[in-house]
């Protein structure tokens, strides 16, 4: 290979390189897993790699990328599989008939790093919208839309793209994307999705800062008074992969204090998350001593309480993911106390 070849490779990779995270924005929207985001992105940036001598230049190389992108999310969407939430597949339990039942990995909605999914930008408007089109209430409501419809409305109401730039990625008409983008309004505007009521500064404001704290606070020292306090009447908790779903304060601390119980003592360690505020819970390790990983949380906030309470417990994929460590020490006043 030439220097200049080799110089030119080099340029590529960087040019690809910019757009992978909002890529991967779009492919998790598209494909509802955090995982199946990253090997989509990887796979378009190979083909892109692999094609660019046949790019000629009559779309920009964003868009082009973009197409790909998508060619590749709708491969992967034709065997049909809707990714979900506990809420979406079953009814909410009672904590006397609370059990816990597994589902395969490939049924649950994914959790996702605000860094891995979300460019950073200047514009204050475009980060909220951002932000909003990953939470997972949205990105539930998505989940309902056959894939062209998911696509269409992603590209028009997420990225901003003309009805004439998304027909022309889609390879249709415009008349097309326009009545697509109706079905898929109207198919949201019928499936109101638990947690779209979710409202969350950006950043936090004074008050929603100060229910962080104490929730923090309520965990930690694990006080179901307190915690009480901070749930909305309505609140659901959900556990994936575990399709129980609970509603209600009474019932989320009952479970917590009986079938939870080993997570008393835990400690919480802030997360971006889904656009969203969330922790990496690490609970007690009884056998290595300190701490050990347990859950990512992500939590949604209305009218100063908490609305959603939602903890994914595979940990082994979640924590490398958000770059969390595997284990955490305990601090010197917990050693002296026996904690």
């Amino acid at each position: 290979m030439s220097d200049g070849t080799a110089t030119t490779t080099t340029d590529l990779d960087v040019r690809l390189e910019k757009h992978r995270v909002e890529l991967t924005g779009y492919c998790y929207r598209m494909l509802g897993s955090s995982f199946e985001a990253e090997d989509a992105v990887q796979d378009t940036m190979v083909r892109a790699w692999r094609s660019y001598d046949k790019f000629e230049g009559r779309s920009s190389l964003r868009s082009w990328l973009y197409r790909i992108a998508t060619n590749v999310c709708l491969d992967m969407l034709t065997a049909g599989n809707k990714r979900a939430r506990p809420m979406d597949l079953t009814e909410s339990t009672p904590l006397a008939q609370a059990a816990l039942s597994p589902r395969p990995d490939h049924t649950w909605l994914e959790p996702a790093p605000d860094t891995r999914v979300l460019p950073t930008t200047d514009d204050p408007a475009e980060a909220a919208v951002a932000k909003e089109s990953v939470r997972l209430a949205f990105m539930a409501a998505l989940q309902q839309l056959p894939p062209k419809q998911r696509a269409v409305l992603i590209l028009r109401e997420v990225l901003a793209w003309k009805a004439s730039e998304a027909a022309e990625l889609l390879g249709t008409s415009v008349a097309s994307v326009n009545s697509a983008l109706q079905r898929a309004r109207a198919t949201l505007a019928e499936q109101r999705q638990p947690g779209a009521d979710a409202a969350v500064s950006d950043p936090l404001d004074e008050e929603q800062r100060k229910l962080l704290d104490r929730y923090v606070a309520a965990f930690e020292g694990y006080d179901m008074t307190a915690l009480t306090e901070l749930l909305h009447e309505d609140a659901i908790m959900t556990m994936p992969p575990f399709d129980l779903w609970l509603t209600g304060a009474g019932d989320i601390t009952g479970f917590m204090t009986t079938m939870g119980a080993p997570c008393a003592g835990s400690r919480l360690v802030p997360v971006e998350v889904n656009g969203l505020p969330g922790f990496a819970q690490y609970k007690p390790d009884p056998e290595a001593g300190g701490f050990t990983p347990w859950a990512v949380q992500v939590l949604e906030i209305s009218g100063g309480r908490i609305t959603g309470f939602h903890c994914f417990l595979d940990t082994k994929r979640w924590f490398p993911l958000f770059g969390l460590p595997l284990h955490l020490e305990a601090e010197a006043d917990e050693v002296e106390q026996g904690v």
